[in-house]
C-alpha cells in the first residue's frame, strides 16, 4: 500500500470509530478502544523505519529485544540489517546448546526360502514345512553436530555393521570451519576395529556463482601399510534446474564418473556414466512428484554394467508431518528380486532390504509389488488415518485453549466494530441502491461443510454482512491476499481450521454468489 492509500484508509476508519461520533456511553467506550488500535497501526505503518520492520517480520520485529539500541535516523535497509544481526546473536546463543542428530538403521532380511526352496533338501528336517526367514546383516550409524562458534562445528559419528555373524565398527571426529561465504574446510580423524586410523581432509569452494569444487583426501593406516585416496567433484549449474557433475576417484576403487541431475517442481531426472575398477556402469532414473498434500512420488531406474543389469521401480509418500514411507522393487541379473522398504522419520532413516529370490521369478515380482500396496492401504485406513485425525484434534484443542482469551477479545472488538458500523452501512446501502450498485445481501465467514464425507463435522461460521458492506466503495469490494480474520468486524470462528468466505450480493438488480478461500484475493462484482 502506498502512503496515500494508508492515509485514505486511516481517515475512513477514524471517521467510523471516532468517539465523538457516538453518543451512547457504551458505544463511545468501544469506539475509543478501536480508535486507539487504528491509531497505533497507522503510527507503525506511516513511519518508514517501523514499517520496514513490520513488513518483513510482523509484530515480533517491533517487540524484538535489543531494539532500544537502534538509532531512529537509520534507513529501512540499515534497520533490516540491524534486525538480522540481533537475530543472529540470539541464534548463536541457541546454537551453543543445539545438536543435529542424524541416524540410519538398516536391517537386511533373507527371505529367499519363500521362493527358492528345494523340497528334497527339507524332506528329513523337522519343521521344514515352514520357510525360514532370517536377518543376515545389520548396519547402524549415527552422527551428532556440535556448533563450537558461528563458523566452527564439531561432528561426531560412528557406525556398526554385521553380516552373517561377522562385523565391526568405527568412530569418526570431524572439525569443520567455514572460511568465507565461498567455502569451508573439514579435518577428519577416525579409527575402527577392522581398519586402522584414518586421517582425512575435505575442502569445498565456490569457483563462480554457478560452479563449485569439492576435494576429499584420505590416508587409511592398516597392517598392509598406508592406503591413500583422493576424490574430486566438479559441479556446475547448467540452467536453473539442472546440475552437471564430474567426479574423479583415485585409490582402492579408482573411477571416473559424470552425471546430469535435473530437478524441477514435478520431476527429478538423473543420468550417470562411470568408468572404473572394478565397476563400470550406466544409470538412468526418473522420479515424478505429484502435487498433493501427501507429497507422493513414483520413481523408476535402469542400471547396467559389468555386474549385470538392475531395474528398479517404487513409490514414496508422506504419512505424517515428519514421516515419509517408501518401497522399491529391485529386479536384476544375476542379483534376483529384492524389496526395499524405507522409513524417514525426521532426521532418522530406517531401511529394510528384503532379498526374495536369486532368480527372476514372476511370482516374486508380483508379491513384491502388490504386497506392500495392500499392506500400506490397510494400515493407512485402519491405523495411520485415525491416528492423524486424533492427533489433529488434540492440536486444534490445544491451539483453541492457548488462543481462547485472545479470540474472545477479538470477538468483542469485532462485535463492537459491527455496532459502530451500522450508521455508515445504512448510508452506503442507500447510495448503492440509488445507483443500482453493489449490495451485500448475506455474507458468512468460517468453516463450511459441503462434502458428504465430512457431514459429521460441525459448520462454524459468523455473519459478516455488515463489515463487508462497510468495505464497499464505488460499487466495488476488493480484498487482498491475506487472512480475512484481520478485517474490521471479523474474527476467527474456528482456530486452526480451513476457512472460506461466502458472499450473496446484488449488482444491477441481479443476485450473485461467490465463495473465496481465506487467503485468496477477492474482487466483486466479478468481471
Amino acid at each position: 500500500a502506498s502512503q496515500e492509500e494508508l492515509k485514505a484508509a486511516y481517515r475512513r476508519l477514524c471517521m467510523l470509530y471516532h468517539p465523538d461520533k457516538h453518543r451512547d456511553p457504551e458505544l463511545k467506550t468501544q469506539a475509543e478502544r478501536l480508535f486507539n488500535l487504528v491509531h497505533q497501526a497507522y503510527e507503525v505503518l506511516s513511519d518508514p523505519q517501523t514499517r520496514a520492520i513490520y513488513d518483513i517480520y510482523g509484530r515480533r520485529g517491533l517487540e524484538m529485544e535489543g531494539w532500544e539500541v537502534v538509532e531512529r535516523k537509520r534507513t529501512p535497509a540499515e534497520i533490516r540489517e540491524e534486525f538480522e544481526r540481533l537475530q543472529r546473536e540470539r541464534e548463536e546463543r541457541r546454537l551453543q546448546q543445539r545438536t543435529n542428530p542424524k541416524g540410519t538403521i538398516s536391517v537386511g532380511i533373507d527371505a529367499t526360502d519363500l521362493f527358492d526352496r528345494y523340497d528334497e533338501e527339507y524332506e528329513d528336517v523337522p519343521g521344514s514345512s515352514f520357510p525360514q526367514i532370517e536377518i543376515n546383516k545389520m548396519h547402524i550409524s549415527q552422527s551428532i553436530e556440535a556448533p563450537l562458534t558461528a563458523t566452527d562445528t564439531a561432528i561426531l559419528s560412528g557406525n556398526l555393521s554385521t553380516q552373517n555373524g561377522n562385523g565391526g565398527g568405527s568412530i569418526n571426529l570431524a572439525l569443520r570451519r567455514v572460511t568465507s561465504a565461498k567455502g569451508w574446510g573439514e579435518l577428519e580423524f577416525g579409527a575402527g576395529d577392522l581398519q586402522g586410523p584414518l586421517f582425512g581432509l575435505k575442502i569445498f569452494r565456490n569457483l563462480t556463482p554457478r560452479c563449485f569444487i569439492t576435494t576429499n583426501c584420505a590416508l587409511q593406516f592398516s597392517s598392509r601399510g598406508i592406503r591413500p585416496g583422493l576424490t574430486t567433484v566438479l559441479a556446475r549449474n547448467l540452467d536453473k534446474n539442472t546440475m552437471g557433475y564430474l567426479q574423479w576417484r583415485w585409490g582402492i576403487q579408482s573411477a571416473m564418473n559424470t552425471s546430469i541431475v535435473r530437478d524441477t517442481k514435478t520431476s527429478h531426472f538423473t543420468m550417470a556414466l562411470q568408468l572404473g575398477i572394478p565397476h563400470s556402469f550406466m544409470m538412468v532414473s526418473y522420479q515424478h512428484k505429484f502435487q498433493d498434500e501427501d507429497q507422493t512420488r513414483v520413481k523408476g531406474s535402469l542400471k547396467a554394467g559389468f555386474f549385470g543389469t538392475i531395474v528398479e521401480y517404487g513409490a514414496e509418500r508422506k504419512i505424517s508431518r515428519h514421516s515419509i514411507l517408501g518401497a522399491t522393487v529391485s529386479v536384476g541379473v544375476p542379483q534376483g528380486v529384492s524389496l526395499k522398504i524405507k522409513l524417514n522419520r525426521a532426521s532418522q532413516t530406517y531401511f529394510f532390504p528384503v532379498h526374495l529370490t536369486d532368480q527372476l521369478l514372476p511370482s516374486a515380482v508380483f508379491y513384491a509389488t502388490v504386497g506392500p500396496l495392500v499392506i500400506y492401504f490397510a494400515m493407512h485406513r485402519l491405523i495411520i488415518k485415525p491416528y492423524l485425525r486424533a492427533q489433529k484434534e488434540r492440536e486444534l484443542e490445544k491451539q483453541r485453549e492457548n488462543t481462547a482469551s485472545d479470540i474472545l477479545q477479538k470477538k468483542q472488538e469485532a462485535e463492537a466494530a459491527v455496532r459502530l458500523m451500522q450508521e455508515s452501512v445504512r448510508r452506503i446501502i442507500e447510495a448503492e441502491e440509488a445507483r443500482m450498485g453493489l449490495i451485500v445481501v448475506n455474507a458468512w465467514y468460517g468453516k463450511f461443510v459441503n462434502d458428504n464425507s465430512r457431514k459429521n463435522e460441525k459448520v462454524k461460521v459468523i455473519d459478516v454482512t455488515v463489515p463487508l458492506q462497510c468495505l464497499v466503495k464505488d460499487s466495488k469490494l476488493i480484498l487482498t491476499e491475506a487472512s480475512k480474520a484481520g478485517l474490521p468486524g471479523f474474527y476467527d470462528p474456528c482456530v486452526g481450521e480451513e476457512k472460506s468466505l461466502k458472499v450473496l450480493y446484488q449488482f444491477r438488480g441481479v443476485l450473485h454468489q461467490v465463495m473465496s478461500a481465506d487467503n485468496e484475493a477477492l474482487r466483486i462484482p466479478k468481471q
